[in-house]
């Protein structure tokens, strides 16, 4: 009898990782520092520090393909990171040490579950339920950080910090329930130390050390459908006369619709198209919007056009991405958790080095030049690599048994 997949599930099971995160980490915390008095410069330290153990997550995630099943990894993070979240909200303030250490260490406990997400979808015989797994665990990432984000903004003024805690610990717990959900299809087996590391090394070989990789690592660390430009659109926007209301709308709550809306959207290309050939051809969409801002006048109408439509677009892109990670990736095999963590940490590099790249661009030429040079670093890229995939045949999703 076939496993029924529910590829709908990862849309709450990522929400541990995303609620930390992006909703705790990078969205609110310089917000909840700044009430407590810490200024702007020591709390983008402070939040530049904590964001490291997502580009090296690789290096303690491999534990989630041992001992028990992925589901479990999920529910026993998950329940970790809460613990630990209540704690660091217990301490007198959020910049002591300890408070620190602890939103460290549930940082890193949360990355665990996106390792395990990333384990039970390469698991996925279907292509239509590994495309359609991708698509809500982009969108309920997004919606679980954005109403993290608006809860914690909106309450900090009428409860304490500790009561601050508890609510971030029940966004962070209460939906890794539905990992109970998840068919059992990837019990472990008992092997001796030698055989363990005999497979491990057999399916980083398949995975890694192959030609196919070359394409698949430019296709990840490219500069197309980087999203860099999400956090920059609001310093734009006075050039185009919007103003901080307006933003507040359309790169708020309105923005995080947008990327939702895309990210679903997804679920609705045939799955014969393949991950790589959508992935560029929405990045060169996302470049389009991008030149509008560089060319167009200096008007809100065209600002407020752009803005809708990158977000959109950039929706579409990074539920794509993990379509993309998952045909890198191939099957899960054993130790499908530490290749998605490696393929998923070079897909944040991007993100990175694009936003000093945009920097630069508005340094030399302007209000224009921010977008121009994202657009056509990426429009270029993706452009290139389009011609090999469309040129090409996907790999086989071979693992050895």
């Amino acid at each position: 009898m076939p496993v029924r997949e529910r590829p709908w599930l990862f849309a709450f099971l990522i929400a541990p990782t995303a609620v930390i995160d992006v909703g705790l980490v990078i969205g609110a915390l310089a917000f909840l520092l700044r009430k407590g008095g810490i200024g702007p410069a020591h709390s983008s330290a402070i939040v530049a520090f904590l964001t490291i153990p997502h580009a090296i997550y690789f290096l303690w995630c491999p534990v989630t393909d041992f001992w028990i099943r992925r589901r479990s990894w999920i529910l026993l993070a998950s329940a970790a990171a809460a613990g630990t979240i209540v704690l660091a909200f217990r301490q007198s303030s959020l910049a002591s040490p300890w408070a620190l250490r602890l939103i460290l260490l549930s940082y890193c406990l949360s990355l665990l579950v996106a390792a395990s997400c990333g384990g039970i979808m390469g698991s996925y015989v279907s292509e239509v339920n590994r495309r359609r797994a991708g698509s809500f665990y982009q969108a309920g990432s997004l919606a679980f950080s954005a109403l993290a984000v608006f809860s914690l903004v909106a309450l900090s003024n009428r409860v304490p910090l500790r009561t601050l805690g508890w609510v971030v610990a029940a966004f962070v717990f209460l939906p890794s329930l539905s990992a109970l959900a998840l068919p059992s299809v990837d019990t472990p087996h008992a092997q001796s130390l030698h055989a363990t590391f005999s497979r491990m090394g057999r399916e980083f070989k398949l995975t890694f050390f192959r030609w196919d990789a070359i394409p698949y690592t430019l296709l990840i660390t490219l500069p197309m459908c980087s999203g860099a430009m999400i956090g920059l659109l609001p310093a734009l926007a006075v050039e185009f006369g919007v103003s901080g209301s307006q933003v507040a709308w359309f790169n708020g709550l309105a923005g995080a619709l947008l990327t939702i809306l895309g990210s679903l959207s997804v679920s609705l290309i045939p799955a014969r198209v393949r991950a790589p050939i959508a992935f560029l051809l929405a990045g060169i969409a996302n470049a389009a919007t991008l030149a509008i801002l560089a060319i167009g006048p200096l008007r809100p109408a065209v600002y407020f056009t752009a803005t809708v439509l990158y977000l959109f677009t950039i929706g579409v892109c990074w539920a794509l991405f993990t379509g993309v990670a998952l045909e890198f990736l191939g099957n899960s095999g054993k130790t499908g958790g530490a290749r998605y963590s490696i393929i998923n940490s070079l897909g944040n590099l991007p993100v990175a080095y694009m936003s000093y790249v945009d920097g630069r661009g508005y340094a030399h030429w302007g209000v224009r030049g921010m977008p121009a040079i994202d657009a056509a670093l990426s429009a270029s890229a993706a452009t290139l690599l389009l011609m090999y995939f469309l040129a090409h045949r996907a790999p086989r999703r071979l693992v050895p048994q």
